[in-house]
């Protein structure tokens, strides 16, 4: 898979927007500040391809790429305080809404769920596990910000992960750094392989 492949296709705000699926998923998934868009953007070596925004929360709608034939598919950031309801309501909805047209198209092929590696897991994150637990949906878990821990602590913080992750049903724990690259092979190495055959 050629990750420098990769174009903006759309963004869709109303879950009656997302169109039907015609190729693998891999989706990114976890809260607003985590990293998600430093990710995408490293993941294809690509400086502005994912929108970093400055405040967090403002990633409000469904983002799809188109990456050498897979969609990456960006979903809001979740649990950011000061959103209010009737916004909160919409996210809640836009990513329901786009589980359950997946679910309908046979399923997402890999979900990739981003967390802090200084942090332990929030109440939403741990919703969040609960809810791909609950749907079957395959994941793995993204630790990112290593590069903001010393060598000993990015040790403790995974092992910490793996054994917190392991009733999840997660398929891997790997610690990653957008600013560094660390842990981007792996990652690849693991998106490649979650992939149907051609």
């Amino acid at each position: 898979m050629d990750f420098q492949k990769a174009d903006f296709k759309a963004a869709y705000g109303l879950s009656a927007q997302l169109p039907a699926s015609d190729r693998p998923e891999i989706v990114f998934s976890g809260r607003s500040n985590v990293g998600k868009s430093s990710l995408i953007n490293r993941l294809c070596q690509r400086k502005s391809l994912a929108r970093v925004s400055a405040a967090p929360g403002k990633t409000a709608t469904v983002n799809y790429y188109a990456v050498d034939g897979v969609y990456f598919v960006d979903l809001p950031g979740y649990g950011y305080a000061k959103v209010g309801q009737a916004e909160r309501r919409r996210w809640d909805g836009l990513i329901n809404g786009y589980f359950a047209r997946a679910a309908q198209n046979g399923g997402v092929t890999l979900l990739v769920q981003l967390l802090d590696c200084r942090h332990a897991p929030s109440a939403d994150d741990v919703q969040m596990l609960d809810y791909l637990q609950y749907h079957k949906i395959p994941f793995v878990a993204v630790l990112t910000k290593a590069d903001k821990l010393k060598k000993t602590a990015q040790s403790a913080a995974q092992e910490q992960f793996a054994e917190l992750l392991g009733p999840y049903d997660c398929r891997a724990v790997l610690l990653t750094s957008a600013e560094t690259g660390q842990g981007m092979d792996e990652l690849k190495a693991c998106l490649t392989a979650a992939l149907p055959e051609a």
